[in-house]
C-alpha cells in the first residue's frame, strides 16, 4: 500500500512539472521577438530616442556653423536651405525612437512617405543620427575646401568609433544604413524645390521709388527668385501678406521723406552701443544669418542639456519656419521693390557721399529679412523652451566681440531688427512690417505641423 501510494505521487509530480514546462513554452511563442541592442549579445528591447544625448546634433550643429562660415559663393539667404534640409533629415532619422512623435512625411509639401524601421529589430538612434548629418551637410556643402571636408569626415568617424563600443555591428551598421537612406532621399525630395533658379537672370523695374543696384560690387539683384521656392509647410503663408510701404513721395513733409530722414539723421549719432549692435548682427562676413539662429539654438540645447529627441525636432522645427519665412520675406522684397535707404538718401536728401554704417545688401529693401527670420526663430524657440527665457549668446566670442544677453527670444528678435537701422541699411517701419511677418509665419508653421502622433 505505501508503494502504491509512492508511485501516485511520483506520477502526479512529473504531470505537473510537465504541464507547467508546457504552459511555459506556450506563453514563450506567443512573446513578440527580443531584440538584440547591445554589444552582448542578449536581448534587449527597443531603445528610445530619448535615452541618448543630444551631443550628435549640437557636434553637427557646430561643423555646419564651421562649414557656413567657410563657403564660398552661397548667398547669405540660402543657408536657410542647409538649416532646414539638415533639421528635417535628423528629425527622420529618429523619430522611429519617438514613440509619441511622427514623420514629417505627408505633411511637408511634396515629401512621400521615407522608408521605415525594420520591424522587431533595435537601432542606434545617435548612430543613425549621425549618418544623417554626415551626408546632408556632405551634400549641402560640395565645394567646402579640403581641409574643412577633412573635419567633417573626422567628426563622423570619431562618433562612429564611439557608437561601435555601445552596440553590436548588426545594430551599428542598420542603423548608419537608416541614416545615409533618410538623408538620400531627404536630399532627393530638396533637389526639385527650384533653388537652382534662385539666381536666374533678372532685370529689375524701372521708376521713381524703386530698387536700384546700392553699389559696384551689387550690381545683380541676389537671389531674386529666392521667393518662387517651394514651401515646406502648406499653410505657411496664410495671411503673411504686408500692407504696401509708405507711398514713394520726395517732398521734404512727406512720410517717406521723413522716413529715410530718420535713417541718415542716425547715422549721424551712433553711439557705441549702437554701433556693436550694428556689428553684431552683420552675420556676414561671420557664420551667415541663418547660421546665427543655428548658433543661438545650439547654444540653448547644450546649456539645458537637451535628448537626441528634442534636439532633433527642435533643429527640425527651427529650420523649417526659418525657410518659408526668408521665401515669403523674398516674395514680398521683390513683389514691392523698393528703393533702399542709401540711394534716396543720396539721391533726393542730397548726401552723395553718405555710406551706410554696414554694406547694403542686394535685394530690395522691404521688409527687413532680419526682422522677419529672428522673429520667426524667436518665436519658435519660445514655443519650445518657453517665455522669458534667459540666454547669453556667444556665437562671436571667436571674433572677440562681447556677448549679448537677453532676457527672452522675443528680445533678441528685437535687437536684431533695430541693428538694421543703427546699420543705415532699413527704413524703421520695414523693420517693424518685418517683426509682424516672422511672427505671424512662425505662428503659422508651429499651428500646420503636427510632431504628435493624434
Amino acid at each position: 500500500m505505501k508503494r502504491q501510494i509512492i508511485f501516485y505521487l511520483l506520477v502526479y509530480t512529473l504531470a505537473f512539472i510537465f504541464s507547467c514546462k508546457k504552459e511555459h513554452s506556450n506563453n514563450e511563442s506567443k512573446e513578440p521577438p527580443r531584440t538584440v541592442n547591445d554589444r552582448t549579445g542578449q536581448p534587449g528591447h527597443l531603445t528610445q530616442a530619448n535615452t541618448y544625448s543630444g551631443e550628435v546634433v549640437t557636434k553637427w550643429m557646430h561643423m555646419q556653423l564651421e562649414l557656413m562660415k567657410t563657403a564660398t559663393g552661397i548667398p547669405n539667404v540660402a543657408f536657410a536651405r542647409s538649416y532646414a534640409y539638415s533639421g528635417i533629415a535628423v528629425y527622420e532619422s529618429v523619430v522611429p525612437g519617438m514613440p509619441a512623435y511622427q514623420s514629417l512625411a505627408g505633411q511637408l509639401t511634396a515629401l512621400a512617405s521615407l522608408t521605415p524601421t525594420t520591424p522587431g529589430y533595435a537601432y542606434h538612434w545617435a548612430a543613425s543620427a549621425n549618418a544623417a548629418l554626415a551626408s546632408i551637410n556632405r551634400a549641402m556643402f560640395p565645394n567646402a575646401t579640403a581641409a574643412v571636408k577633412a573635419s567633417v569626415d573626422s567628426l563622423e568617424l570619431s562618433l562612429n568609433a564611439q557608437y561601435q563600443t555601445e552596440v553590436n555591428s548588426e545594430t551599428f551598421d542598420r542603423s548608419v544604413s537608416r541614416g545615409k537612406d533618410i538623408a538620400k532621399q531627404i536630399l532627393n525630395w530638396a533637389s526639385s524645390d527650384n533653388a537652382d533658379h534662385a539666381s536666374d537672370k533678372y532685370i529689375p523695374p524701372t521708376g521713381p521709388g524703386l530698387w536700384v543696384a546700392t553699389a559696384p560690387a551689387f550690381a545683380n539683384a541676389s537671389t531674386p527668385y529666392w521667393g518662387n521656392l517651394r514651401l515646406l509647410v502648406p499653410g505657411s503663408v496664410i495671411n503673411t501678406q504686408l500692407p504696401a510701404p509708405v507711398p514713394y513721395n520726395e517732398d521734404p513733409s512727406s512720410d517717406f521723406y521723413k522716413m529715410a530722414k530718420h535713417v541718415y539723421d542716425v547715422s549721424q549719432t551712433l553711439d557705441s552701443d549702437q554701433m556693436n549692435m550694428a556689428f553684431y548682427w552683420r552675420d556676414v562676413p561671420g557664420v551667415t544669418t541663418p547660421g546665427h539662429y543655428v548658433s543661438i539654438l545650439k547654444q540653448v540645447l547644450e546649456k539645458d542639456q537637451i535628448k537626441l529627441d528634442k534636439a532633433a525636432l527642435s533643429y527640425a522645427l527651427g529650420g523649417i519656419a526659418v525657410y518659408d519665412a526668408a521665401v515669403i520675406c523674398w516674395q514680398a522684397k521683390y513683389q514691392y521693390n523698393l528703393v533702399r535707404p542709401i540711394t534716396y538718401i543720396r539721391t533726393v536728401l542730397g548726401h552723395p557721399l553718405w555710406n551706410s554704417f554696414l554694406g547694403t545688401p542686394a535685394h530690395p529693401e522691404y521688409p527687413s529679412a532680419h526682422a522677419v527670420l529672428s522673429e520667426t526663430t524667436a518665436d519658435v524657440l519660445t514655443y519650445l523652451f518657453g517665455d522669458n527665457y534667459a540666454f547669453t549668446d556667444h556665437t562671436y566670442d571667436y571674433l572677440s566681440m562681447h556677448p549679448r544677453s537677453f532676457s527672452s527670444f522675443k528680445a533678441f528678435a528685437e535687437d536684431a531688427g533695430n541693428s538694421r537701422l543703427y546699420a543705415g541699411i532699413h527704413y524703421q517701419p520695414s523693420i517693424d512690417a518685418g517683426l509682424v511677418q516672422g511672427k505671424t509665419v512662425a505662428q503659422n508653421v508651429i499651428k500646420q505641423l503636427k510632431f504628435l502622433k493624434e
